[in-house]
């Protein structure tokens, strides 16, 4: 229906490499640079995948609905330097272009069709069959663009009796086990403080694009990749699934609490909280020396971990009285140079000031699209020859799809127009 882009017609070699684009010199140096993601996902475990491969120097273009966009536009505080951003939005949305398409409409199918062709991934996140209804289902796609690995992020994956549920984060952390095992010992279950599920499927999902578009370059052929919350979830359960299934161990909550290492939880100091650990009777000893506690390291009821874990109801209280009798600061000094893990139990403000966190330099701070200023968390990774890094900020709705309309599919401006006028581009 549209034009191709000049680079595909003039240069037909560059489509034997399916990870070759033309590319700009200063970009060569991302691990990704010249892979172009079609993006339907919303919300935070699609969207944190895209935001992944558009930290490696992919082309994102996230597709939004013409009315609202991602629903997680609406969620949180707004950014009061960038208006028109939330700061739940931009957590996961950086390095991204934003294209509104009304997928619902024939045009707008055809639209993404073309968009698909000229792209290497397209990652979904809606729930099985409804873009089969809309002529994006994988089948679809795989017709008219059979390189493309094509990944869908869903609840419960296309198989079993909860294929049809929508997929929510704390839904798949409560039938999946984790709130379960999570929360104090005597007490409700609890949910994890940021939706880890999400996150983790985000993360298996950029990993699975990663080896299909290597498998691709070895064969020439696109797939389908599937992820999805409930399996991400039960593979993430390692430890407390295999005592389950290997030793017909039933898990419980713990509080902060390990159920094989002890010590290897949070303490109250006198005056806030510190988390330590030891993985072995070496740093056991040793904190038992810091802490002027040398006859427990005699004792037989503390000399191994398992001795440690079978009489912790006796170890514990102890541990516990005597770090009351100190500040946080105070321990912190004393096990400064100690062999075994331990920290203060931080709040968002101190994480933030930390001078660890500040050296390191994870923080960056980008220009929006209206010229405000905007701070986001960079990659948590580092290459010592390739580039990972926050490259644009979060886009406003609709703020590329002329662009990419223009520059993707090369429709001229009066066809651009045609189609916004039509209510099948926004």
């Amino acid at each position: 229906m549209w034009v191709r882009p000049l680079a595909r017609r003039l240069l037909p070699k560059l489509q034997d490499d399916p990870l070759c684009r033309l590319v700009s010199q200063e970009k060569r140096d991302s691990p990704l640079a010249g892979v172009r993601v079609l993006d339907l996902t919303r919300i935070i475990a699609g969207p944190y995948c895209s935001m992944i491969l558009g930290d490696l120097g992919a082309e994102v273009i996230k597709i939004e609905e013409v009315r609202g966009g991602d629903e997680a536009r609406k969620w949180g505080a707004p950014v009061p330097s960038a208006p028109g951003l939330t700061c739940y939005f931009s957590a996961v949305n950086r390095n991204k272009k934003s294209v509104c398409v009304n997928f619902k409409t024939p045009q707008g199918q055809e639209l993404l069709h073309d968009l698909a062709r000229e792209s290497d991934v397209l990652i979904e996140n809606y729930t099985p069959g409804v873009l089969d209804r809309y002529r994006l289902g994988y089948d679809q796609i795989r017709e008219i663009a059979p390189r493309v690995v094509y990944c869908s992020v869903t609840g419960y994956g296309s198989r079993g009796p909860y294929k049809n549920k929508p997929g929510y984060d704390v839904i798949a952390a409560s039938l999946g086990g984790l709130l379960h095992i999570t929360g104090p010992e005597d007490g409700a279950p609890c949910k994890v403080g940021v939706p880890v599920t999400d996150m983790m499927t985000g993360l298996y999902a950029h990993g699975a694009i990663l080896a299909a578009l290597l498998h691709r370059q070895k064969t020439g052929q696109g797939q389908k990749v599937e992820c999805d919350l409930l399996s991400t979830q039960l593979s993430s359960l390692i430890n407390v699934a295999s005592n389950y299934l290997n030793a017909g161990m039933h898990a419980k909550r713990w509080g902060t609490a390990h159920v094989d290492v002890v010590p290897y939880e949070v303490f109250e100091t006198k005056d806030g909280h510190l988390t330590l650990g030891t993985g072995s009777d070496k740093q056991f000893a040793r904190l038992c020396e810091l802490m002027e506690l040398r006859e427990m390291v005699e004792d037989e009821r503390f000399k191994t971990n398992a001795d440690r874990v079978a009489n912790r109801k006796v170890l514990i209280p102890a541990l516990k009285e005597r770090l009351r009798t100190k500040t946080t600061a105070s321990w912190l000094e004393i096990f400064r140079d100690a062999p075994f893990p331990h920290a203060p139990v931080n709040t968002i403000q101190q994480v933030f000031d930390d001078p660890h966190v500040r050296e390191i330099g994870i923080v960056e701070e980008v220009e929006s699209a209206n010229g405000g200023r905007l701070k986001v968390v960079g990659p948590a990774v580092q290459y010592s020859a390739a580039s990972n890094q926050v490259r644009s900020p979060p886009p406003l709705l609709g703020q590329h799809t002329h662009q990419v309309l223009q520059s993707v599919l090369r429709l001229t401006d009066q066809q651009i127009q045609a189609l916004r006028d039509g209510a099948h581009i926004r």
